[in-house]
């Protein structure tokens, strides 16, 4: 099963590396990893997602509540949330493709965000199964290159970390 967690920490050195070697250490692989400081600068947001039963996630939570540095976890697993990521994805463009490739970028309300003689690179924001499937039509014309951000996430209505 796939488990979204949040992790509020104190926005210091060495903190994403402790929580990486904490899954590191337990064998835990980290699927997607997203880091930056939240409203207030001394705080850092940690969306992490992994794979894993309930028992696995249940040994996440308790070790990241070992780490000095960690002020609240907070498991979105089967909650109402709001998630995006961003994925760039370089594609091959022949001529002849392009006005194709428009058309699909066009559906999915990506944008092309540069132009080169025989690729252009998309720029696409959504949810996982959205960049999957936008791949997924890309894929005949050839991806030279992706990049994705990683998953984050806020929970729906009043709820906050």
């Amino acid at each position: 099963m796939r488990h979204t967690i949040s992790v509020l920490v104190e926005n210091r050195p060495g903190v994403l590396a402790r929580v990486a070697g904490l899954f590191r250490r337990r064998g835990f692989n980290i699927e997607s990893l997203a880091v930056s400081t939240t409203q207030d600068p001394q705080t850092s947001r940690m969306t992490i997602v992994v794979l894993g039963d309930k028992q696995v996630l249940e040994q996440i939570n308790k070790q990241l509540f070992k780490l000095v540095d960690v002020i609240a976890v907070n498991d979105h697993t089967g909650e109402k949330v709001v998630s995006r990521e961003l994925g760039l994805i370089k594609v091959r463009a022949e001529a002849a493709d392009r006005s194709e490739i428009m058309q699909i970028v066009d559906i999915f309300r990506a944008q092309i965000v540069d132009v080169g003689e025989k690729e252009v690179v998309v720029e696409v924001t959504g949810d996982r199964e959205k960049i999957d499937a936008l791949m997924y039509l890309l894929a005949k014309f050839g991806i030279l290159e992706m990049a994705r951000t990683g998953e984050i996430v806020l929970a729906r209505g009043m709820q906050a970390t």
